[in-house]
């Protein structure tokens, strides 16, 4: 499947705002996760003039070369001479580009890697005033790479981009318009694996069905994301093998670091750096109850951010073997018959997410959180509790991914938390139930939120 070109909307503003600038010699960085669209992005701000170029891990040589012959497309006969290096190429392009035009270089950190005097060049070049007859957009899918070659204050081009984008996953509310054919409710199941990466969806996206796919393209052994999560640790991390593993415990229910370095047999001191690198990547998330310090509380639940890392661990990871023995059929019955548990989690994130973009009884809220701890004497858990911007008003709420919900028992148990949660203080409450089929008439006194209010919330 083809997928049309969605969203993106602040992304090709600012780059276009780089490109169409009086003068010439501005820097533009793009990063960002592989497969979320970075290249079908510098595609479509690319105008008639600029030159494009996808790098690759061939050595220096036969790249200048391969770049010349792209660079040919837009200034004939460039490609005749023989560049020996980087600076002549450079310098020669300089001399016969039209003024305004743009160098797109696409997977840049491999260019670096090989040739690691590059970097340095861009600098001398964007930094010689007056001199300068074309844009740079630099690209790149490791995270780590890019960091190292443009963002860190240490690096060669620090400080001289007018742009620089990170190119995450789409917000789910964009699955309705690239499946027009799925309910509200099967969107909310198809994100719950594939995430928001548009690659992703245009495999999927074959007609054959949710299940058909899994099989096809995750629990094949040569499906083309059998082994996605190990390449995408590898793009950003020098070794892979401490945060895989940290990632298949989470996936596998171990949310307290305590319990992550039990397992692991290291003090959990040890892992925290890992766990924000992983944090800072957007594959793991930190959650922390309503009303917490996000930097100075010890209350601290880790779970998988991305959903696909979330199904991949949590059903693939640990029926490897099987797997690999061709035992398809029994691992896809497993999913069958307990998908709904995923997803049940991942709907309760996204029900957080959508809160403060949803106006929910005509209000604007804050960010949602869960909430969990003793009051008046029992253990209690609360799925989304957010509170309104003027501060009078608290949102409770509960994320019920079932066929059915009884809609006045979960009001009679969300007002009973309000009379009992220690932070109400006064607030009036606004109870809330999000749920897979809201009924047309909800009783008085609670909002129903369903799929398609969700999806609506979040695009």
């Amino acid at each position: 499947m083809r997928l049309p070109f969605l969203d993106r909307a602040d992304e090709t503003s600012r780059l276009s705002a780089v490109l169409d600038a009086p003068g010439a010699g501005g820097l533009a960085v793009v990063y960002g996760r592989r497969r979320c669209g970075k290249s079908t992005l510098l595609r479509q701000v690319r105008r008639e003039g600029d030159a494009y170029y996808l790098a690759d891990e061939r050595e220096a040589l036969p790249q200048i070369q391969s770049l010349a012959q792209e660079v040919a497309r837009v200034i004939p006969g460039f490609d005749a001479a023989h560049y020996p290096s980087w600076d002549a190429l450079l310098r020669t392009l300089n001399e016969r580009a039209t003024p305004g035009s743009a160098l797109i270089l696409d997977e840049f950190p491999w260019l670096a890697q090989v040739s690691p005097e590059l970097p340095s060049l861009l600098q001398k070049y964007l930094d010689s005033t007056g001199t300068r007859r074309f844009h740079v957009v630099l690209c790149g899918s490791s995270q780590r790479m890019m960091h190292g070659l443009v963002l860190d204050a240490t690096a060669p081009l620090y400080g001289r981009a007018e742009a620089i984008l990170r190119v995450d996953a789409l917000a789910p509310g964009w699955m309705p318009e690239a499946f027009p054919g799925l309910s509200p409710r099967k969107c909310i199941e198809a994100y719950a694996v594939w995430g928001g990466v548009p690659r992703y969806w245009e495999l999927a996206g074959s007609g054959k069905g949710l299940a058909p796919a899994i099989r096809e393209l995750i629990l094949n052994r040569n499906g083309t994301l059998h082994e996605e999560p190990m390449r995408l640790l590898l793009d950003d991390m020098r070794t892979a093998a401490q945060p895989y593993s940290v990632l298949s415990l989470i996936g596998e229910g171990c949310h307290r670091l305590s319990e992550i370095g039990a397992r692991l047999g290291k003090p959990a001191v040890s892992l925290s750096r890992p766990l924000a690198l992983l944090v800072d990547l957007g594959y793991v998330a930190r959650d922390i109850p309503f009303g917490e310090n996000m930097k100075s509380t010890k209350r601290t639940l880790y779970r998988l951010r991305d959903p696909f890392f979330g199904f991949y661990f949590r059903f693939v990871r640990p029926r490897q073997s099987m797997l690999e023995l061709g035992m398809v059929d029994a691992v896809a019955q497993d999913i069958e018959e307990r998908l709904h548990e995923h997803v049940a989690g991942v709907w309760e994130w996204l029900a957080r997410w959508s809160v403060p973009f949803s106006g929910i009884g005509g209000r604007e809220w804050g960010p949602a959180s869960p909430w969990w701890g003793q009051a008046k004497g029992q253990q209690l858990e609360v799925d989304v509790v957010a509170e309104s911007r003027d501060g009078k008003d608290l949102l409770i709420g509960e994320a019920k991914w079932a066929p059915r919900a009884d809609v006045g028992r979960e009001l009679a148990r969300l007002r009973e938390l309000g009379r009992a949660l220690p932070f109400v203080r006064g607030r009036r409450i606004v109870p809330v139930l999000w749920c897979t089929t809201p009924p047309p008439h909800p009783p008085d006194g609670i909002i129903v939120q369903g799929p398609a209010d969700v999806l609506r919330a979040l695009r």
